[in-house]
């Protein structure tokens, strides 16, 4: 038998605003597979997103769970209709697919803020940093993977770029500055390129110091990813098992919150480019 196809993030958030649609309506299964003229497990396939929609269904779906915001309806059409478009496609099956959905998350979000304490945010790393973070990895990677992890990462940051560059907030503490991924020198000289990123009109960067002392979570990398809508947020986490996907409103919530207090403990952007560069001069 052939491999399962693994599913994209992208597919598994669209099914399931398709079945929170359909349960905030009060409308069962049974109820949307009626309307929609097709068997109960086909609603089942579709809200686990391993079945497409048509654009058809999903708007005939939406009119009847009461959904009046007609910029969210659009964007779910657009996301059951542009799967396998981007260019991370060409790395499918040579990375992991969480690597492939961070990329479509990162192409496709309004706005970012990033929190990080243990290294430098991925879309501002040089290569030499970056390489020595994919060669820190336990079990260690291929170098050939390694090289295949550069280059994504690489084109991924094209989204701070272009005409319309993706405005973007970096809250690194004081523990990811002082981090000597790849030695002093090369440490140095992704401190620079900080310093440099942080001069673009959409890249605003900021620095927390180890003197504010606490800080919520627990060192754990958060992306905070607006959609086009606010229910289509998301917030991605770095794990040693792979990228965490989260849209529960509670869960945006949570880490909102969460951010919105890194930010309070965070320097101005002024002062986070001043205690940056004398770290830098430190190395």
């Amino acid at each position: 038998m052939p491999p399962k196809a693994v599913l994209t993030q992208r597919q598994k958030r669209l099914g399931s605003e398709l079945r929170r649609m359909r349960v905030s309506a009060g409308m069962s299964a049974e109820q949307a597979a009626n309307l929609l003229g097709v068997d109960r497990g086909k609603i089942s396939y579709m809200e686990s997103g391993v079945r497409t929609i048509s654009e058809e269904r999903l708007r005939t779906l939406a009119h009847h769970c009461g959904c009046q915001n007609a910029k969210y309806v659009d964007a779910l059409v657009e996301m059951a209709q542009t799967g396998g478009q981007g260019w991370w496609e060409r790395y499918r099956g040579v990375l992991p697919q969480g690597l492939l959905d961070i990329a479509e998350l990162e192409a496709l979000t309004t706005h970012m803020h990033t929190a990080c304490t243990a290294h430098i945010p991925g879309l501002l790393q040089t290569a030499e940093y970056a390489l020595a973070v994919f060669r820190a990895v336990i079990p260690p990677l291929p170098e050939h993977e390694v090289a295949t992890r550069l280059a994504h990462r690489t084109h991924r940051q094209q989204v701070l770029d272009g005409e319309t560059p993706t405005p973007f907030i970096g809250i690194v503490h004081e523990a990811a500055l002082r981090m000597q991924f790849g030695g002093r020198q090369v440490a140095r000289t992704q401190l620079e390129h900080l310093l440099e990123q942080s001069e673009k009109g959409n890249v605003t960067v900021l620095a927390v110091p180890f003197t504010q002392g606490a800080f919520p979570g627990a060192g754990q990398t958060v992306l905070y990813a607006e959609g086009v809508t606010a229910e289509l947020d998301t917030v991605q986490i770095d794990n040693s098992h792979g990228p965490d996907f989260l849209y529960e409103p509670g869960e945006l919530a949570k880490y909102r919150a969460h951010l919105d207090r890194m930010v309070g403990l965070a320097l101005s952007e002024d002062d986070s480019r001043s205690f940056i560069h004398a770290i830098a001069q430190d190395l």
